[in-house]
């Protein structure tokens, strides 16, 4: 199975117990009073972000997810169990939507962050509660509250460090490949990865850094032609984006390509255009070096960093790392201040 980006589940809180009729029966008092206890809550159904969940593949095989009934209360003012709450735990990144309204409900964007999805209901209260001074052997009580239940759509919105975009066939997967221990699939023929996919960089620096190869876009992405909108939607969160150009094309094709991925990428989101953004020129090792130079001189007005590589060779992936692990290094001491507050 693969990346799993979108699903849609219903979830339902459980249903209240339901309050008892009750009167005490003692040996030596003739008239006992009530003493129905009360229904029990029924139990919640919470979201939990998890790290350690990669995809939304699990929803896949199970659809609903129930909080357990709460008991029915008994006699000797006996309160009846709470249901059992049902935790359902998400990928980081996650995003929920009412599927009836389409409205946002919550942005899961850190490890734990919990969101109650269907509350149980209320325990029905026993006889016991109604006792007054007029009518002291009440006979009534009420039923437990059924749980909400509602259908919910979950997208994922991948938490990467650096994004890899690039047209098909740019050479993204077998640059993740070498950068990380992914191991995506790889062809020498134009195709476009269908899911996006994960690696781990270790910098020396910074620690772990999460690459994410978007799937390749294409010209008119950002209108939903192709795939495109659920492709885009994964580059939203990373800080950094290597926009991958193959150079083994001829006259101006590298720069074209790069004003593709970077029209689609403004006109699907605005402010993607102020990430840090670095142009990777791949396939270096098909081309002469004045051939190299010719395709640096077509980026002489693009205030954006460019650096050379061959991902099939390994050439300048060393140099790569290093830009990737400054960058980083840079916004993690920005964080840090942010956080403070000084």
């Amino acid at each position: 199975m693969g990346f799993v980006d979108e699903a849609k589940f219903f979830v339902k809180g459980g249903d209240g117990g339901n309050g008892c009729v009750s009167f005490r029966r003692e040996k030596f008092v003739p008239k006992g009073g009530p003493n129905g206890g009360d229904g029990g809550k029924g139990g919640d159904v919470f979201l939990v972000a998890d790290r350690s969940i990669r995809s939304l593949l699990d929803f896949r095989f199970k659809v609903h997810f129930k909080g357990g009934s709460g008991a029915g209360g008994q006699g000797s003012d006996k309160h009846g169990r709470g249901g059992k709450d049902c935790i359902v735990l998400v990928p980081v990144g996650t995003v929920v939507r009412d599927v009836e309204t389409g409205a946002v409900l919550v942005d899961l964007i850190e490890h734990d962050q919990t969101y109650l999805a269907a509350a149980g209901g209320a325990g029905g209260l026993g006889n016991a509660r109604f006792a007054t001074s007029t009518n002291r052997a009440p006979r009534q009580s009420t039923p437990g509250q059924p749980g909400e239940e509602r259908w919910l759509k979950i997208e994922l919105k991948l938490l990467a460090d650096v994004g890899l975009i690039g047209l098909p066939n740019a050479g993204k997967s077998t640059l993740l490949s070498r950068l990380s221990a992914a191991n995506p699939k790889i062809a020498s023929y134009p195709f476009t990865t269908l899911e996006p996919q994960l690696g781990v960089l270790h910098l020396p620096s910074t620690g772990p850094c999460i690459i994410a190869d978007i799937p390749g876009l294409i010209e008119g992405a950002h209108r939903g032609v192709g795939l495109g909108h659920q492709f885009l939607r994964h580059i939203e969160r990373t800080s950094i984006l290597l926009h991958l150009i193959d150079v083994s094309g001829e006259n101006q094709q590298p720069y074209d390509d790069y004003t593709v991925l970077a029209s689609e990428l403004e006109a699907y989101k605005k402010e993607l255009i102020n990430r840090v953004q670095v142009v990777v020129l791949n396939k270096v090792d098909l081309i002469d070096e004045q051939r190299l130079s010719e395709v640096y001189h077509q980026f002489t007005d693009i205030d954006v960093p460019l650096i050379s590589i061959s991902a099939e060779k390994g050439t300048g992936l060393e140099g790569l790392k290093a830009l990737l692990g400054t960058y980083l290094e840079q916004q993690y001491i920005e964080e840090d201040h942010d956080f403070s507050g000084e």
